[in-house]
């Protein structure tokens, strides 16, 4: 089973995690350069929860966010 919210389709989100060097301008230096960029995934916090969904009892992933907001009803 895939690593997704089953009530808002939350996933992982991928993005760049940048690696500098230098001393930034407003402390003295000639300002940090970029010298390597790698690929990272942020994941959602799921929780595995036994739920109410379209009449059955069934034991799936959601997301904390969906948990604190009400939008599920366990079972």
């Amino acid at each position: 089973m895939s690593k997704i919210c089953v009530i808002c389709d939350k996933g992982p989100a991928t993005g760049n995690k940048y690696q500098r060097r230098g001393m930034i301008k407003r402390k003295g230096g000639a300002g940090s350069k970029i010298v390597g960029k790698t690929l990272r995934k942020v994941m959602p916090n799921l929780q595995r929860v036994k739920i109410v969904l379209a009449g059955t009892v069934s034991r799936s992933y959601v997301c904390t966010s969906c948990i604190r907001a009400g939008k599920i009803v366990k079972a």
